[in-house]
């Protein structure tokens, strides 16, 4: 793959000249199919939300509202949009109506006349209404059948399907291609939402509209390189078009449907597409046009980005290899899991996704895992990551479950990858398809067949539909649309229950949480690739007080309790802070305030020791991915930064863990050994500073030394000439030691021994 590169592109206008698009977004209404009156509703929107702002139900987060309003999810909805036609909109050739998300199960009729079902919330709809349209008034009604009514029969039938994210007794998610975390999760609650969640317009064209794009390149060598183009165009009629992009020119014949268009196209003195910390994240804006005798009919531009992506994942003197070499470089991958920002997605703005994206470049980040569970975030999201040098670890929606063998359940997933793919595969940022989250380590560790009480044949059909889907549908789609880009069919390959597992491919790491180990054990369990390991903490008060009162901040109160939905959450985080800041360290005695603030800190102190010794285990691991970066709403979970966007103190720790620079400091057996490793791509000049103070504070000890770091290589230093006061002084923990290490800029790595 050293030769072939990627070319990724992220579409900019691209309109006919005629061309026209009408938003549908401003007038709608809402009623359920038997007992609420029509409400004004908006659109992008959701049934909740809707409700919320007609005031016929309570805030959703707010105290224990969500066990009140689970009736929601059990009713169908219909939205309603009277809009007006004029003359000069039915002068086009061709009208389509284009629903980017319909959440879920969803029945489309233009005036009387059905023009489309959906049943996919990770697909979008695209019809031609021309014929079905009218002169004035026209109705446009969408009705949504709740997920649980839909798949209520089947979902009862033996054999049931796993699914580990519902506590309910009919579990329908499974059956349901729909954001999975809706149906709730060990960080948040059950809404199993409806609506019009994606925006809804009117595309009108009548000669050319571009239907896809995808380019891959051929360095030609280290100034030059060739980008090939494939492009679907559908024309109205046969004729002959002059296609220009960029600076080349030739005619294309085109004829009524769908046309495929090759052409290469060559970019000289390039600068490639790199990570953050890597190189500059280059885009090239490339025009291109077809025009006739009258002129241009169409026209649109292009941003290039040039990257290689490679992921090495083969037997090695250590076990498995799992890392990716991005432009002919091995890159450690420092990052996190994200989840969606909210159970009601249509509320997240794009300054929220600006202040998030902003806050993981600016904790040297370099990767992102959307998650499973979650959704194929929008495109801005992706635009953003572009921007940022940010990559994505982007996972097929699929996690914690089993799905039916139905042909036509297949079908639509078929048609959900491959939509997503075409979405997705031209941003530079992704960097590899995962199938999904944990089910394969699930079916082989978490004892679904018993369980349920599978037969033989229940276990082969069930398993034999996984390996149809994850390893042949998608990987299948993936040969044919997005060859370059690597694809691992789940996360993670490696389960942490034995140690010889950590020498193998990715390792989602719950034993110091699921599993009771210490966070000490952070130091010895280390994977070759991380995707996952994670400890909770409490966010501020002010955050917990704008979703409870202040007579429910107590840790048995019925609120909290049902605010806490990891089933060992509450206890695994109290144990901790007594064990690390005393018996006294309990909410009882210290308040809330500062009880908040310890549970913060112990996480910060799980995550600085699991980074450090993750980076410091190089090159046995070579990814750091922790678990999780966000909330969905707001309350104690595994996340840096709250529903609200406040980062907690774990996320100063993981931004420092993941600085360039990273050392860590020990003493033993009478020696200190201190530890460095720097990545990147140039040598660092640099200061440190090694201080033993006493219990007093006062510095007994100093060392101070110059020297150049290279990017991959690490050092050690040992100190052993300390004189026998200072050695027994560290021994009983009444003497700490502080490292410093400073480049010529203030970057600083701060490492710590008590």
């Amino acid at each position: 793959m050293r030769w072939l590169l990627s070319i990724l592109l992220t579409l900019g206008s691209t309109l006919s000249i005629g061309q026209k698009v009408v938003h549908l977004h401003d007038g709608w209404k809402l009623t359920a199919t038997d007992t609420i009156e029509w409400q004004p509703a908006e659109v992008p929107g959701v049934v909740h939300l809707d409700l919320l702002r007609n005031e016929l139900i309570p805030d959703p987060y707010y105290r224990n509202n969500e066990k009140e309003l689970q009736w929601i999810e059990e009713k169908d909805w219909i939205y309603e949009l009277e809009f007006e036609v004029d003359t000069a909109l039915l002068r086009n050739k061709h009208i389509e109506i284009v629903f980017e998300g319909l959440d879920t199960y969803a029945e489309v009729s233009l005036n009387e006349n059905r023009i489309l079902s959906a049943d996919n919330m990770f697909r979008s709809w695209r019809k031609d209404i021309r014929e079905y349209l009218k002169l004035g008034k026209n109705t446009l009604t969408v009705q949504f059948e709740s997920p649980l009514n839909r798949n209520k029969l089947i979902a009862s039938q033996e054999p049931k399907l796993p699914a580990a994210n519902e506590t309910v007794d009919l579990r329908v998610s499974p059956f349901t291609r729909k954001a999975a975390y809706h149906f709730g999760w060990d960080w948040g609650p059950r809404f199993v939402t409806s609506g019009i969640w994606r925006p809804v317009y009117l595309e009108c064209w009548n000669d050319l509209i571009v239907r896809y794009i995808h380019y891959t390149t051929h360095q030609l060598d280290e100034y030059e390189a060739q980008v090939d183009v494939e492009m679907e165009v559908e024309a109205d009629e046969q004729l002959t078009y002059l296609f220009e992009f960029g600076e080349d020119k030739h005619l294309e014949e085109l004829r009524p449907g769908l046309n495929k268009i090759s052409h290469s196209y060559r970019i000289e003195d390039y600068v490639p597409w790199n990570p953050r910390g890597y190189g500059e994240q280059c885009l090239y804006p490339t025009p291109y046009a077809f025009s006739n005798k009258q002129g241009k009919v169409l026209e649109g531009s292009v941003d290039i980005a040039i990257r290689d992506i490679e992921l090495v994942h083969q037997p090695d003197e250590i076990g498995t290899s799992f890392y990716f070499n991005v432009n002919d470089r091995p890159i450690f991958m420092k990052g996190a899991n994200y989840i969606p920002q909210d159970l009601f997605l249509p509320r997240v703005d794009s300054s929220q996704y600006r202040r998030l994206l902003q806050q993981v470049a600016d904790a040297n980040m370099n990767m992102l895992r959307v998650w499973g569970g979650g959704i194929y975030e929008n495109d801005y999201f992706y635009d953003l990551c572009d921007s940022l040098g940010i990559l994505v670890w982007q996972d097929f929606m699929f996690a914690n479950s089993m799905y039916p063998d139905s042909p036509q359940f297949l079908e639509n997933v078929g048609k959900e990858v491959e939509e997503n793919v075409r979405r997705l595969q031209n941003h530079p940022c992704i960097a590899v398809w995962c199938g999904n989250n944990e089910i394969e380590v699930a079916w082989n560790n978490w004892g679904w067949q018993k369980q349920y009480g599978y037969s033989y044949e229940d276990s082969a059909r069930i398993w034999n539909t996984y390996k149809n889907i994850f390893h042949e549908l998608i990987p299948q789609t993936l040969k044919r649309m997005d060859p370059s880009t690597p694809y691992t069919s789940t996360s993670p390959l490696s389960n942490w229950g034995k140690s010889e597992n950590f020498n193998h491919s990715t390792m989602h790491y719950w034993g110091v949480w699921h599993g009771g180990d210490p966070i000490e054990a952070y130091q010895e369990n280390v994977g070759r690739f991380n995707t996952e390991y994670g400890y909770q903490s409490f966010p501020e008060k002010a955050t917990l007080l704008k979703a409870m009162t202040e007579a429910d901040l107590d840790l048995e109160s019925e609120v909290m309790l049902n605010r806490q939905k990891s089933y060992i959450g509450n206890g695994i985080v109290k144990e901790n802070v007594i064990k690390y800041y005393g018996e006294e360290a309990t909410p009882e005695n210290l308040g809330m305030n500062e009880w908040i603030y310890n549970t913060q800190r112990v996480q910060a102190k799980a995550y600085d020791l699991a980074i450090r010794s993750h980076r410091l285990s190089y090159p046995h691991a070579m990814g750091s991915l922790f678990w999780q970066l966000n909330d969905c709403w707001p309350g104690p979970s595994w996340s840096v930064i709250d529903y609200y966007g406040t980062p907690k103190i774990s996320y100063e720790a993981v931004t420092d863990a993941f600085s360039p620079i990273v050392s860590d400091v020990k003493f033993e057996k009478g020696e200190i050994l201190v530890r460095l490793f720097v990545d990147g791509t140039s040598p660092q000049a640099v200061l440190d500073r090694l201080d033993i103070k006493n219990e007093k504070g006062k510095i007994i000890y100093s060392q101070n030394r110059h020297f150049v770091l290279f990017p991959y290589q690490k050092q050690t230093m040992l100190i052993s000439d300390l004189d026998r006061k200072t050695k027994r002084l560290l021994r009983k923990k009444k003497a700490s030691i502080e490292y410093i290490i400073r480049k010529s800029t203030p970057t600083e790595s701060t490492s710590k021994w008590e």
